[in-house]
């Protein structure tokens, strides 16, 4: 099979190049005289100006029912479609034959935050958290455990526009 070498011409007294100059100075110069937006963080948290998007996926959170206990049936579809592997569920029943999670922890340094948990999970038990402020200083801290998952208050994620009926 042979390579073909396209050879470009370069471009001729037509263009110029002081002008493409000067037209990307204006528009740095326009940029220069704006005011400039500056939010500083551990002070301010939203202006009415920037909020965080409802879409964001940030940190997990395991909703529970009325009596407290996490809504998992302890299915197995959360691990089995989740690309990074970062969720270890071992599925435990109780007397009556109800299924639930003995162990369900999410690793947080391996999670791409992909949402694709919250999608696949048919009793809608696992969720993708607004949360964004999730810094630690211990690395164990970060495998979040059925324990702490369910005690994480911030709002979920609704991955996509209720609004858009197409979904773009």
């Amino acid at each position: 099979m042979a390579i073909g070498v396209k050879v470009m011409q370069r471009p001729g007294v037509e263009s110029s190049y002081v002008r493409a100059t000067l037209k990307g100075m204006a528009l740095t110069f326009r940029h220069l005289f704006r005011p400039k937006i500056t939010m500083q963080y551990p002070e301010e948290r939203s202006t009415e100006t920037w909020t965080i998007s409802p879409r964001w996926r940030g940190t997990h959170r395991m909703l529970t029912d009325e009596q407290g206990r996490s809504k998992c049936v302890a299915c197995g579809l959360c691990p089995q479609i989740c690309p990074a592997n970062c969720i270890k569920l071992v599925p435990g029943e109780d007397e009556e034959g109800n299924r639930y999670p003995l162990i369900y922890e999410i690793d947080e340094f391996r999670c791409v935050f992909c949402g694709y948990c919250q999608e696949v999970c048919p009793e809608e038990a696992i969720h993708v958290g607004v949360d964004y402020e999730n810094a630690e200083y211990e690395r164990g801290r970060f495998v979040y455990d059925l324990e702490r998952l369910s005690a994480q208050t911030h709002p979920v994620s609704s991955l996509w526009d209720p609004t858009d009926p197409k979904g773009e």
